[in-house]
């Protein structure tokens, strides 16, 4: 089948069974958290957690932000690549990961037990949008007209991916199961932006960093759809550590690595391909946006 490897990504499995899925992984993190976060990291190498909003999956990349951040902090560091953002935060709140890439979601939700180390710069600023997108063929121009259609979310700990549309259909007193004629969870942006532009479902959720550096790595991909709308800006989804560890000698080097990244010509190679300006510090503060759609919708997620 023309589409089978979007499926076998597991783009069909529910919300619910998400849930019961993850609740057992935290529950197994939370033995790693009573033995304390320096025992769970002491007898392993640093390591940077990532998400499929990683845009890039090449092994050339990879390998360049290996040799880059092993060189900076004079340690090994391996890449840690996970499917979803909870898998990704459960590590990194247990102790399994020295950094990690979150989205400003997951961020909210424990900022008390997460510090920010560095923000990403796209296009001049710790900033990026919510796209909502439909297939090229959709007579769609607002929200309202995709009542009773299909619709494409990446993560449900995603905050463009999920969070903005859920609150956009909160005050339209409206949710997900009641707006919607069938939903489903693709589990990377990328492949929200596949859905739609395939037909498999009528719109989509999407990370608006992603959908624009996807328009100029693979334009085909992406003329299959169209933006109806796009959200206010907002914090760009971060680099973080475990609170636990914001004193740690090494992960104030993967810090130091990263806003010094745009000045090492190496460095320079990874931010050309992920299409970034650099890093930069940042107030939490930079998150109160998405902090204001969690704390209203909360009760009902």
């Amino acid at each position: 089948m023309k589409y089978s490897s979007v499926i076998e990504c597991g783009m069909l499995r529910s919300r619910r069974r998400f849930l019961k899925e993850t609740a057992a992984l935290g529950a197994a993190a939370g033995l790693t958290t009573a033995l304390g976060v320096g025992q769970a990291l002491a007898h392993h190498p640093l390591t940077f957690g990532l998400t499929p909003v990683f845009l890039d999956s090449d092994i050339q990349l990879m390998s360049d932000m290996t040799n880059y951040f092993s060189a900076q902090v004079n340690h090994v560091v391996t890449p840690v690549k996970r499917r979803t953002y909870q898998e990704i935060t459960s590590l990194l709140l247990s102790g399994g990961l020295n950094a990690a890439w979150i989205c400003g979601f997951p961020y909210v939700q424990y900022r008390e037990r997460i510090k920010l180390l560095a923000v990403p710069l796209y296009q001049g600023a710790p900033l990026y949008q919510s796209y909502l997108i439909v297939n090229e063929d959709s007579s769609a121009q607002t929200v309202a007209d995709l009542r009773g259609t299909s619709h494409a979310f990446s993560d449900p700990n995603s905050n463009s991916g999920y969070l903005v549309t859920f609150h956009q259909l909160f005050e339209m007193k409206e949710s997900p199961s009641s707006f919607f004629s069938d939903t489903m969870f693709t589990y990377s942006h990328r492949n929200v932006i596949r859905a739609v532009s395939s037909g498999l479902t009528q719109s989509g959720s999407v990370d608006g960093y992603v959908w624009d550096v996807m328009a100029k790595n693979q334009p085909e991909l992406v003329a299959g759809t169209r933006v109806i709308r796009k959200s206010e800006p907002m914090g760009f989804p971060p680099i973080a550590c475990n609170a636990d560890l914001s004193d740690d000698v090494m992960v104030e080097d993967i810090a130091e690595a990263l806003i010094g990244m745009s000045s090492d010509p190496l460095g320079q190679k990874i931010l050309s391909a992920l299409h970034l300006d650099g890093f930069v510090r940042a107030d939490p503060s930079l998150y109160d946006g998405i902090a204001d759609k969690y704390r209203e919708v909360k009760d009902f997620l």
